[in-house]
């Protein structure tokens, strides 16, 4: 006997309980417009990324916090459609019943098999994780105060961070550099 919790996500997101799209749509609202879902995860808590205007994305994990997406975890195969917001509060609103997964059956079932199990975090990539947390932390509470555009050298800012430097003086040094 299975229980919802032991089933393996297969990529309909009608599926996925309307408390978990809630906040992923709290993530829409801050980051971007669209999303997609990696068949990583699970039904109750599948991991995403939010797509801006510019086509830059964000991942999240099942607990919608900052994620650093394995290297094939978005890539074909392994992802949803991509969604607008209108469409996901249109799933939300019809209890599940308003758009259907594109993803054959096929491609499903292979994504699934290809998976395997979960690899364990190194310490180099927990080290990103807390990087990118803290950054992304500091980019939330102070993008208002930010130049437009300084999304483009977040592979700089970290970087920097992972030289020592906190979220805020790698910004800093970001801004002096090319927006001073």
């Amino acid at each position: 006997m299975s229980s919802s919790k032991t089933k393996r996500w297969h990529g309909n997101v009608e599926a996925i309980k309307p408390e978990f799209l809630n906040g992923v749509i709290g993530q829409m609202a801050a980051y971007g417009d669209r999303v997609h879902f990696s068949m990583f995860g699970s039904v109750q808590k599948p991991h995403y990324e939010v797509i801006n205007s510019f086509d830059k994305k964000m991942a999240f994990d099942g607990n919608h916090h900052l994620h650093r997406a394995e290297d094939d975890e978005f890539g074909a195969g392994n992802v949803t459609p991509i969604f607008t917001l209108e469409q996901i509060k249109r799933i939300i609103a019809t209890g599940g019943s308003g758009v259907r997964s594109s993803t054959p059956r096929s491609a499903r079932a292979a994504s699934a098999r290809s998976a395997g199990g979960a690899r364990p975090m190194t310490a180099a990539a927990r080290a990103r994780e807390a990087i990118d947390g803290e950054k992304y932390a500091y980019f939330k509470a102070n993008r208002e105060m930010l130049p437009e555009g300084i999304n483009q050298y977040s592979d700089d800012i970290s970087a920097l961070m992972l030289k020592g430097m906190s979220a805020e003086q790698a910004f800093g040094e970001i801004i002096e550099k090319h927006f001073g």
